[in-house]
């Protein structure tokens, strides 16, 4: 009995780790040379396609697409004005068995790059 509670307290850090990430630190960031808005029209029509269903709200330099979640936070995607283009913000959680290959969240913002 002692050596499973030692077992099961060796693992439990791992399999937290995905609850310990700072939650404001984007999972990864993209320079693109389209506008927010330009970036908005290309990926969420592609978000749609994956059966994921976006949200989208913007401000006057950005764009914020919001893509619920069942099982941990929300994904976001977030495009704002920077120089001749934008810059683009995901925050993504991943459940660990998921992280090797990227998601169609992922997909969908890099392929409107």
């Amino acid at each position: 009995m002692r050596r499973l509670f030692l077992l099961a307290l060796a693992f439990s850090p791992l399999l937290l780790a995905g609850c310990a990430s700072a939650p404001n630190d984007p999972t990864l960031t993209l320079q693109t040379s389209k506008t927010p808005a330009q970036y908005a029209e290309c990926v969420v029509p592609k978000l749609q396609g994956k059966a994921l269903n976006p949200m989208v709200s913007q401000t006057q330099r950005s764009y914020r697409i919001v893509v619920p979640s069942k099982v941990s936070a929300d994904n976001v995607l977030e495009a704002y004005k920077a120089g001749s283009g934008g810059k683009v913000f995901i925050y993504e959680r991943h459940l660990l068995a998921s992280n090797l290959l990227p998601s169609s969240f992922e997909r969908a913002a890099q392929e409107c790059i």
